[in-house]
């Protein structure tokens, strides 16, 4: 075992304790509220869990906010005077402002069932594909792909934007964003 330690040259050492002590700093990045925003996978458990409310609760939106870039932006689909499909977007400020007030006395659940990740560098991508319900264990209500934006400082993700769209009947999720 002496040998094999001796072998290993004092830079390579120096450099394998860095990238394990960067590494250990990364996983363990919270917010104040909890939340692993260190790893993707973190940031996004926090996305989802930050909108779903039991009824008689609210959304937390200062948790939501430090999940965001402050400049964050949130597309919200919709349509205009002649029916067309348009995406308005508006800063997560605008988007707490016009959130559903109803959610307190209905509850809403939303969870991710897929996920396609790209990224290049410290920029990300991510397909998210969801369900939601009224209540945890009621029938899913709706299903659609939320289209996440983030970055990584080096320390933690930050979400820069979002946007999403609703499952139709015309408008169905293909079997691509529905792998695990």
């Amino acid at each position: 075992m002496h040998k094999l330690i001796l072998m290993i040259k004092p830079g390579t050492v120096l450099f394998l304790i860095a990238i394990f002590i960067q590494a250990m700093a990364s996983a363990q990045q919270k917010t104040s509220f909890g939340d692993e925003v260190g790893t993707l996978d973190g940031i996004i458990k926090a996305y989802y869990e930050v909108v779903s409310v039991k009824i008689g609760e609210k959304i937390s939106y200062k948790r939501d906010s430090m999940l965001h870039s402050p400049n964050a932006l949130v597309g919200l689909p919709g349509k205009d005077k002649d029916g067309k499909f348009k995406m308005n977007l508006v800063s997560l400020k605008k988007y707490h402002q016009l959130a559903d007030a109803g959610l307190e006395k209905e509850g809403f659940y939303e969870n991710e069932i897929s996920r396609k990740t790209e990224n290049f560098g410290a920029v990300y991508h991510v397909w998210s594909t969801y369900e939601s319900k009224k209540i945890i264990t009621g029938p899913v209500i709706e299903r659609g792909i939320n289209s996440i934006e983030l970055y990584f400082d080096g320390t933690r993700f930050w979400i820069t934007s979002w946007s999403f769209d609703n499952e139709t009947e015309k408008n169905k999720i293909s079997a691509a964003y529905l792998i695990k």
